[in-house]
This record gives structure tokens, sequence and C-alpha cells, in this order.
């Protein structure tokens, strides 16, 4: 085996590593909340005015965006799961940073997957006070964490890889002009 596909197989077997971490992680706090805080709406101050664990059951996006509307998410979580899988699967990844930014999404889309299937609702329970992200408040979990990480990571990845195709274009473009005036 060459050393790029030892890589290759190696920056794989990190980004599944990745992923199940990401579920296990998910899965594991979730049910900590439920049996910590018992009863949906419970909330415990973890650090005052910075950071609640409020025990809330959300059957849509962040804040309840398209409540009930669970098929929407577990379809389009399904499909962004397959292409994700099935682009670190074929090898189609250029680079380990962006083989664990698609593991991240997929391991936060399977751990919220896990919760739709099973309860029809994901569980939520970080609620951070010191600063309000939307205009109104949100609670949201690990798996939440994950695929914002993920997404954030990915959208850097491709920046970085832009940026390197343009380089590597311009200094192409400089070394044939060079050649040229050699000539």
């Amino acid at each position: 085996m060459t050393d790029k596909k030892r890589q290759s197989v190696a920056g794989r077997l990190a980004a599944l590593a990745v992923a199940v971490l990401a579920v296990a992680a998910d899965q594991t706090t979730k049910a900590l909340a439920v049996r910590a805080l018992t009863y949906e709406g419970a909330s415990v101050e973890a650090i005052p005015g910075a950071l609640n664990f409020t025990y809330v059951l959300n059957s849509g996006a962040t804040a309840g965006i398209l409540a009930n509307h669970r098929w929407v998410f577990m379809t389009l979580s399904t499909v962004v799961i397959i292409v994700a899988v099935a682009c670190l699967a074929l090898g189609r990844i250029k680079n380990n940073f962006t083989a664990v930014s698609l593991a991240l999404i997929v391991g936060g889309g399977i751990g919220n997957m896990i919760d739709r299937v099973a309860n029809g609702k994901v569980v939520d329970f970080i609620d951070v006070t010191l600063v309000n992200f939307f205009p109104f408040n949100t609670v949201f979990n690990v798996a939440d964490v994950c695929v914002t990480v993920g997404c954030v990571l990915l959208v850097l990845s491709i920046v970085i890889e832009e940026i390197k195709d343009r380089k590597n274009a311009s200094s192409k473009t400089d070394e044939e002009r060079e050649e040229n005036d050699e000539n």
C-alpha cells in the first residue's frame, strides 16, 4: 500500500472515529440531562447569568422553527448524511480537515436523527443566557454544536482550498512567463 493510500485510509478512519465520538457524546449528554432534569421545562443554573441546563423537547429546528415538521428534518438530514458518508467512503475528500468537518456534521446529524426516530422530538438542554445568539433565546445540544462547528470548519476548509488553488494557478502562470522570457 502506498503512503498516499495509507494516509487516505487513516484519514477516513479518523473521520469515522470523530463521527462515532460525536454521536456518543451527544447521546450520553442527552441521557444525563434527561436523568438530572427529570421533566420538560426543568432548569438548573450552572453558571449564574451565563449558562443553564434546561430540558426542552424540540419538534423543530433551532428555537422550534418549523415545529412538528419532523419528516422535513429527517429527510434533509438523511440526504446530507448519505452524501457526506459517500464522499468520505469514496475518498473524494482532499484533506483531513475537510474529512473532520464532514464527520462532525454526520455525527451531529445522526445524534439528532436518533432522537427524532426514537421520540419524534430532539432533546435540547444547553441554554446559554450570557449572550443571545438570535433575537430569541435558544436551547440546543451537543449534536447541534457538532453540526454548527462542522459547517463552519467545512466553509473554512473550502476557502483555504480555494486560496491554495488560486496561489498554485498564479505560481504556474508566473513560471510559464519566466520560461517564455528565457526563450
